[in-house]
């Protein structure tokens, strides 16, 4: 799909505010109503975008540690691989997995309460999945940016 001015501007506001009204996004983009949401649908049915969610603040939840660790396989053969994706995609802590090129296998972004939390996630559910060899943490010691909004 050829994204035009418009639907930038579009997917900029939602990117901002998912919970716009369409009256309100339309005059932020300079349409009327009802192309405004034809537009949107257009984008929704596209894959353009995927869909809406609210964004929480961590730390309040109970949620204020993130930490990244690098996992190393015993093989990168397909069963070994999809295993690990398999059991990750089960754990809720992980909220992001990267299947990597370079020295480590995979990046994970995983949630905590705190460090201790942590270590019993990886203890009990991390280093119990079979094919895992190695696991380093990286404890991030300040959040400078944190975005869902993609530059348009």
């Amino acid at each position: 799909m050829k994204l035009d001015a418009i639907d930038r501007r579009i997917l900029r506001a939602l990117q901002r505010d998912g919970r716009l009204q369409n009256v309100e996004l339309a005059q932020q983009v300079g349409l009327s109503p009802s192309p405004c949401l034809r537009r949107v649908r257009l984008l929704e049915e596209a894959g353009v975008i995927e869909r809406y969610v609210a964004l929480l603040n961590a730390p309040k939840i109970g949620m204020g540690l993130t930490v990244f660790a690098r996992v190393w396989l015993t093989g990168q053969d397909a069963e070994t691989v999809d295993r690990f994706t398999d059991e990750i995609r089960l754990l809720p802590q992980v909220v992001e997995c990267h299947l990597m090129a370079g020295d480590c296998d995979f990046l994970l972004r995983i949630v905590a309460a705190d460090l201790d939390d942590y270590r019993q996630f990886q203890i009990q559910h991390l280093t119990r999945i079979k094919g895992v060899q190695n696991v380093k943490t990286e404890i991030p010691m300040q959040k400078i940016k944190l975005t869902s909004e993609l530059p348009l």
